[in-house]
């Protein structure tokens, strides 16, 4: 796996970045995501729903973990685990057959559970840039 540096200097760069990799990506991805709070991980999530074709409102999963969207190219399975106190609520949910099954997954706050984020899963860690509305994506695939 190699690590890329990409720089986006607003929201728009997020968005033409994320659609373009909704179009790429094939079943059984996942994307882990990690940043701070405010740096874009829902942004960039709804982006890559639009490459993929989904026309329903993407919107933060914090008290239901999942989110399940059909009508795409492929099916997004979108977590936000921020919430999770531990990672057997994962196995409680049944994680791999998201992880493993025919959609794409999106995991926000995906340090919490890195032990169980497949070792072909593409890491994006977002950071704030140094200009206003800047971020900065470190991504591993």
């Amino acid at each position: 796996m190699k690590e890329n540096v990409f720089i986006m200097k607003n929201e728009r760069d997020t968005e033409k970045f994320g659609i373009k990799l909704g179009q790429e990506v094939k079943t059984g991805t996942v994307i882990a995501l990690s940043g701070e709070l405010g740096t874009g991980k829902t942004t960039l999530t709804k982006a890559i729903a639009k490459g993929l074709s989904i026309e329903e409102t993407i919107t933060s999963p914090t008290f239901n973990i999942v989110k399940e969207y059909d009508g795409g190219r492929l099916p997004l399975y979108h977590f936000d685990v921020y919430r999770i106190g531990d990672v057997e609520e994962m196995y409680e949910l049944g994680y791999e057959e998201y992880f493993y099954g025919e959609g794409v997954c999106v995991i926000e706050w995906a340090s919490i559970i890195e032990e169980i984020i497949p070792d072909n899963g593409m890491r994006i860690d977002i950071q704030y840039g140094r200009e206003e509305g800047e971020r900065v994506y470190k991504c591993i695939f």
